[in-house]
């Protein structure tokens, strides 16, 4: 078992393109809920990600952030407006998306790690939702924390998150890595939820 690697100890561009992975992980959660509501634009989304991955490439890529967020700010779904559960990971990648772009601006490492907690939050809110429906005839059910954090899936949200530090921790901040990082988060064309795309 390789040493557990804190995201903390990672440099600001390693923990950038620890968060854009994690992104590729979570966007196919938009573009489903775009899809299926034919609400927002999920293109919007994919051109803001590809761009902090051109800037983590390249490094001289300028970022107009403010402009940014406010065309990412025209396609945040409301859940209020919606009535099944797509809206909520759709809604979280938004997040996610919008504290990967403003921690870059503010070059603030716990912003950019929202994103962490965003996709985890995302695997936690869909589990609930499992759980509770696996035992609806039960009125009795509590669904405990532990029932959670112990799930297949959220355990292989922590080894993925895990495994792409470890990745960041051994590899040079280059062009090559960034490709690396896409390839391990995609390759299984499974969302953090698990969802086939």
């Amino acid at each position: 078992m390789a040493k557990y690697i804190s995201l903390k100890s990672l440099s600001l561009w390693q923990q950038t393109a620890f968060a854009c992975a994690l992104l590729e992980r979570m966007l196919p959660n938009y573009q489903m809920f775009s899809e299926a509501t034919e609400f927002g634009d999920f293109n919007v989304l994919r051109n803001q990600l590809n761009l902090v991955w051109q800037r983590l490439e390249q490094g001289k890529i300028k970022i107009n952030y403010d402009a940014q967020l406010e065309k990412l700010e025209e396609v945040i779904p409301d859940v209020d407006n919606f009535d099944f559960f797509g809206v909520y990971p759709a809604l979280d990648t938004c997040m996610a998306l919008g504290s990967l772009l403003q921690g870059i601006q503010e070059s603030d490492a716990a912003t950019i790690g929202n994103v962490a907690q965003l996709s985890k939050g995302s695997v936690s809110y869909y589990l609930q939702i499992m759980l509770a429906s696996e035992h609806q005839d039960d009125e009795q059910i509590v669904i405990k924390q532990s029932d959670i954090d112990d799930h297949p899936l959220m355990q292989w949200e922590r080894d993925t998150q895990q495994e792409l530090i470890q990745l960041l921790a051994s590899s040079k901040e280059n062009q090559q890595t960034c490709q690396s990082l896409k390839q391990l988060a995609t390759e299984q064309r499974l969302t953090n939820l698990a969802i086939e795309y």
